[in-house]
């Protein structure tokens, strides 16, 4: 086999989360390119995510979930439903997230309880779901969490955001300290400033915006599409001796 070859993901199934838009579903796009079919996960419908994953000759299936108070019970039989459409799965991708901005003098019960519920225990019982299929399939598996510059820094005005990032970034490496004996790789990827709707606030203050594309090697937000080189990567064989890291996708970002 060619290293080439062993990007392909040509055969694999992937569940992604928070595949309407942005990140989750340039993600998609990259699986999808490489050869997987792909299970999306939002709230709403996905149908331009569908659309642009069946343009690509694979097959998309679409669940609706609202992941902020989706029970364990509800993340094991989304990987159960998986594996009815597809008879089985290989990668979960853990994107869906949201961010609340309020000073931390101030910052309300439900903005902190409802980031850390969708952004790190959501992400840690959908992993836990995954990893039980993969270790009754035999197949080993891939599990690639969206961490963020957070997982690293403090940030200003988003404590529950921050928390649960870091909690992401945490817990990527306790998963893969126990699951990479099943041959389960348990990476995650820290996003730099990219331009989705997370940020939209941040790109709409001119004086912000300014300072953080100063900061920034690159000299540009990212883009969705940045993205995709490395989630194929992280998905593939490629990557078979990774386990437990976070690759920051950043223009640079933490090297200032």
């Amino acid at each position: 086999m060619s290293i080439l070859d062993k990007f392909s993901l040509k055969g694999k199934v992937a569940i992604v989360t928070g595949a309407s838009t942005g990140l989750g579903q340039g993600m998609c796009y990259g699986l999808a390119e490489a050869g997987a079919d792909v299970v999306g996960v939002d709230y709403v419908a996905m149908p331009e995510t569908k659309a642009t994953v069946e343009a690509m000759g694979k097959k998309f299936h679409g669940i609706q979930m609202d992941l902020i108070k989706a029970s364990k019970d509800d993340l094991v039989n989304l990987v159960k439903e998986a594996v009815t459409v597809f008879g089985h799965v290989d990668i979960l991708v853990n994107n869906a997230g949201i961010i609340k901005r309020e000073d931390a003098l101030e910052f309300s019960e439900k903005n902190w309880d409802d980031v850390m519920n969708i952004n790190s225990r959501t992400v840690f019982f959908l992993s836990q779901a995954a990893a039980n299929q993969f270790v009754a399939q035999k197949t080993g598996g891939k599990i690639i969490s969206v961490a963020s510059m957070l997982s690293y820094q403090g940030g200003i005005r988003v404590p529950s955001y921050t928390a649960s990032k870091s909690a992401v970034k945490g817990i990527t490496m306790a998963m893969a300290n126990e699951w990479a004996k099943y041959n389960i790789n348990v990476n995650a990827i820290a996003p730099g400033y990219m331009a989705t709707n997370n940020t939209q606030q941040l790109r709409d203050d001119e004086n912000r915006a300014g300072q953080i594309l100063e900061r920034i090697p690159a000299a540009r937000w990212g883009l969705p599409s940045d993205m995709m080189g490395t989630i194929v990567f992280l998905a593939s064989e490629a990557s078979s001796y990774i386990n437990g890291f976070t690759i920051a996708v950043d223009g640079g970002w933490l090297a200032r």
